[in-house]
């Protein structure tokens, strides 16, 4: 079998249409940025702990979540509308609530 050279190989691939992708943005809300949100967040690990308070998961980053979110008029700073979650279960809880979100708006 004759050996391919790499860029033999990759003339066959063809090219990525990217605009199609729309990248949403990844620049955090102002609030997370306040010396406020640092706060009480600092606050809520100290009096609830370091834990996930969906599956109990300790010894990785926790995030505080907002319950109802800020986009669908959820308080900022109300320690009542805010969890202490792990990465995987604020990854799965924002993607359902974006779900949601998607189906619940119209299209133009």
């Amino acid at each position: 079998m004759p050996k391919m050279s790499l860029l033999t190989s990759c003339a066959k691939v063809r090219p990525l249409d990217v605009a199609i992708a729309s990248l949403g943005s990844k620049s955090p809300d102002c609030v997370y940025l306040k010396r406020e949100w640092r706060s009480l967040i600092s606050c809520l690990l100290a009096q609830r702990g370091r834990r996930c308070e969906v599956c109990g998961r300790t010894g990785c980053r926790i995030f505080g979540d907002h319950i109802h979110e800020l986009k669908d008029g959820g308080a900022p700073l109300d320690p009542g509308n805010i969890r202490l979650l792990c990465g995987s279960c604020h990854s799965t809880k924002t993607a359902r609530v974006r779900a949601i979100r998607t189906r619940e708006t119209p299209t133009r």
